[in-house]
């Protein structure tokens, strides 16, 4: 099994809870003061995270095995700019509604660097900064969105299980099985009959 190296991870992926500020959304809209998430944090909501060599992605033995342990078998590349992205305003603002999706959302930052935004138990907002060599996994029923930061590029790897299937399910969609199953194997957690924040 392929253990993460939490200290090179957080080189590459960085998470904060966001403030509630209207300004443009590829700002990093950290609270003041700032308040960073640890990435034990973040796995405890179901994220999964891995820092790889994204110069040679092509023979990384590493990326190998996840994609074997997790079976990814379906890859290709996702290029998010104005010049690469067709019908590019449209799809960045697809990309930050709220949505979930009935699988995992595995990306690999393979250039550029990007946010994405994930809900905590309490529904509050965190910030999770991915850049080259990150490779994130957002579980199953979990809401989110992505959006670019100010460098206006990333390319991404998109992997799945099988044939993809890409299709977002807008907020509220509380009663689809993926999200049931998500909010009770990550967010309902209980220590006897207290439940506890799980992201304490």
């Amino acid at each position: 099994m392929v253990v993460p190296d939490k200290d090179a991870i957080e080189e590459v992926i960085q998470a904060w809870y966001m403030d509630n500020s209207n300004e443009d959304q590829r700002l990093p809209h950290h609270k003041d003061p700032k308040e960073f998430v640890s990435l034990d944090q973040l796995s405890e909501l179901g994220v999964l995270s891995w820092r790889l060599d994204a110069d040679n992605y092509e023979t990384d033995e590493e990326l190998k095995k996840i994609r074997e342990e997790r079976g990814y078998s379906y890859m290709d590349f996702c290029e998010v700019c104005p010049e690469k992205l067709p019908n590019y305003e449209e799809k960045i603002k697809n990309f930050f509604e709220e949505h979930l999706h009935t699988d995992e959302e595995i990306r690999y930052c393979v250039a550029g660097s990007g946010y994405f935004d994930i809900r905590d138990c309490n529904d509050k907002w965190i910030r999770v900064w991915v850049k080259k060599g990150g490779l994130i996994v957002l579980p199953a029923g979990c809401y989110h969105r992505f959006t670019l930061d100010t460098d206006n590029y990333i390319k991404a790897m998109r992997l799945f299980v099988g044939d993809p299937v890409w299709t977002p399910y807008n907020r509220p969609h509380d009663h689809l099985p993926a999200r049931k199953e998500y909010v009770q194997g990550f967010l309902q957690k209980e220590d006897g009959d207290h439940p506890i924040n799980a992201t304490a």
